[in-house]
C-alpha cells in the first residue's frame, strides 16, 4: 500500500495510477495559475500606474476581488453538485477567459478593468472546488493525499513561474501579455471540453450551502488562513524596510518550492498523522516562523518563511482530508465550504492584522507584530481542540480493507 512505502516510493506508486484525463487536469493545475499569476500579482501596479486609479480605490477593488475568489468557492461547490464537475469547470474557465478579454479591452476603456478583475475571480471561485473534486473522485483514502498534494504542487509551481515570465511586460506591453494569457485559457478550456463527462446528481440536493459542514476543519481552515495571511499581507512591507523587493520575491520563491517538493513527499505521513498532532505541528510551525521574522535579518526572513510554509503544508492538506471524511456532502461542496473558510480567514487577517501592524508601526517596533501573531498561533488552537471534543465523530466511509461502502457515493457527484 502507498502509505506503507517510503515517502517517494509511495508517492510514485500512487501517481502511477493517474490516467490521461487526470494527467491533463494536473497539467491544467499548473497552466491556469501560470496564466493567472502572469497578471494578478501585478494588478495593483497596473490599476494604479497604467489606468490611473488611486491607491485607496485599488485597495478596495483588490479586497473585494480576493473575497470573491476565496469565499465564492462555496457557490462553485454547490453548482458542481447540480450540473456536474466537468460542466462546472468549463463554465468557470469561460467566465475567467472573458475576464482576461475584459482586461485587454480595459486598455481602451479603463473602467472595465474592475469588472474584468472580479469576473476572473468569479471564474476561479467556481473552478477550484470542481477541479479538486474531479481529481479525487472515486480515489481511495490512501491515494487521496498524493493526488491532492500533486494538485497543490502544480498550482504552486504555476504561481511561482507566472510572475517571473510576466514581470518585464506588465507595464511595457500589457496588451500582448493579456492576449497571451487569453490564448492560454482558450486552449485549456478546449482541453477541458474533451474530459470524460460527469453528470449532476439524479436527485439534486436541496440542502443549503453550509448544510453538513465539517465544523472543526472549517474553523481550523479559517484560523489557519487568518494567521497565514499575516505573513502574506504584511511581509512585503516589513521586508522592504530591511532588504529589498527582490529579496522578498526570493522568500516567496522558497515558499513555493517547499510546497512543490515537500507536500507530495509528506502526503502519506500527513494522512496517517492524528488530527490533534497535525494541529500542534502546523500551528507550532506557524508560531515558530512568525517569531523568527521578528529578528528582521535576511536569514531570518528566509527561515521564518520556510517554517511558516512547512506548518501550512500540514494544516491545509490535513484539513482537506478531515473535511472530506467528516462531511456527508459531495466532495465539491466540501471543497467549496473550505474555500469559504479560507476567504473569511484571509479577510479577517487583512482587517485585524492591518490594524495591529499599524499600531506596532506607530509605536516604532513592527517586530512586535510578528510576536503577537505568533502568540495567537499558540493561544487560539486550544480553542479548536475544545471544539473537537464537542464535535461528534463521523463514521469513516471505508471498511478496514479500504473498500468503498455503498453510502460513500450517496449524495456525491457521480464520477468519470
Amino acid at each position: 500500500m502507498a502509505d506503507r512505502a517510503p515517502g517517494g516510493d509511495g508517492l510514485r506508486a500512487a501517481l502511477s495510477t493517474l490516467d490521461g484525463p487526470l494527467r491533463f487536469l494536473l497539467l491544467s493545475s499548473f497552466l491556469i495559475p501560470l496564466g493567472s499569476f502572469m497578471v494578478l500579482p501585478f494588478m495593483s501596479v497596473f490599476l494604479h500606474e497604467r489606468l490611473g486609479m488611486g491607491l485607496g480605490t485599488v485597495g478596495v477593488v483588490l479586497a473585494v476581488a480576493s473575497l470573491v475568489q476565496f469565499s465564492g468557492g462555496v457557490v462553485g461547490g454547490a453548482l458542481a453538485d447540480r450540473i456536474g464537475l466537468r460542466r462546472t469547470m468549463l463554465w468557470a474557465l469561460v467566465i475567467r477567459t472573458a475576464g482576461f478579454v475584459g482586461l485587454l479591452l480595459a486598455l481602451r476603456w479603463p473602467p472595465l478593468a474592475v469588472g474584468a478583475l472580479v469576473l476572473t475571480c468569479c471564474g476561479a471561485a467556481l473552478y477550484l472546488p470542481a477541479n479538486k473534486a474531479y481529481l479525487v473522485h472515486g480515489v481511495d483514502d490512501e491515494r487521496r493525499p498524493a493526488f491532492l498534494s500533486a494538485g497543490n504542487a502544480a498550482l504552486n509551481a504555476g504561481m511561482a513561474v507566472g510572475p517571473l515570465i510576466a514581470g518585464p511586460f506588465v507595464l511595457s506591453s500589457p496588451g500582448w501579455l493579456f492576449i497571451a494569457v487569453t490564448a492560454l485559457f482558450v486552449l485549456v478550456t478546449a482541453g477541458h471540453a474533451r474530459l470524460p463527462a460527469t453528470t449532476a446528481q439524479e436527485h439534486p440536493s436541496e440542502q443549503g450551502l453550509l448544510t453538513g459542514i465539517a465544523l472543526l476543519p472549517f474553523a481550523t481552515n479559517a484560523l489557519a488562513f487568518y494567521l497565514y495571511f499575516h505573513f502574506q499581507h504584511f511581509l512585503a512591507v516589513y521586508a522592504a524596510e530591511r532588504a529589498s523587493s527582490t529579496f522578498y520575491s526570493l522568500v516567496l520563491l522558497l515558499c513555493f518550492v517547499l510546497v512543490i517538493v515537500v507536500q507530495p513527499l509528506a502526503s502519506g505521513l500527513i494522512r496517517r498523522m492524528p488530527y490533534a498532532t497535525a494541529l500542534a505541528v502546523g500551528f507550532g510551525g506557524l508560531a515558530a516562523g512568525l517569531a523568527v521574522l521578528t529578528i528582521g535579518t535576511r536569514p531570518a526572513l528566509l527561515a521564518g518563511g520556510a517554517l511558516i510554509t512547512l506548518g501550512d503544508i500540514v494544516l491545509f492538506l490535513k484539513n482537506d482530508l478531515e473535511a472530506l471524511s467528516r462531511s456527508p456532502r459531495s466532495d465539491a461542496v466540501v471543497f467549496g465550504q473550505q474555500r469559504l473558510a479560507a476567504g473569511l480567514g484571509a479577510c479577517a487577517s487583512g482587517v485585524l492584522g492591518g490594524q495591529l501592524y499599524g499600531l506596532t508601526e506607530h509605536a516604532g517596533s513592527t517586530g512586535w507584530f510578528w510576536l503577537l501573531a505568533a502568540a495567537q498561533c499558540l493561544l487560539l488552537p486550544p480553542v479548536l481542540l475544545a471544539l473537537r471534543d464537542r464535535t461528534p465523530n463521523h463514521p469513516q466511509p471505508h471498511d478496514d480493507e479500504g473498500a468503498l461502502r455503498p453510502h460513500d457515493t450517496d449524495g456525491r457527484v457521480p464520477g468519470r
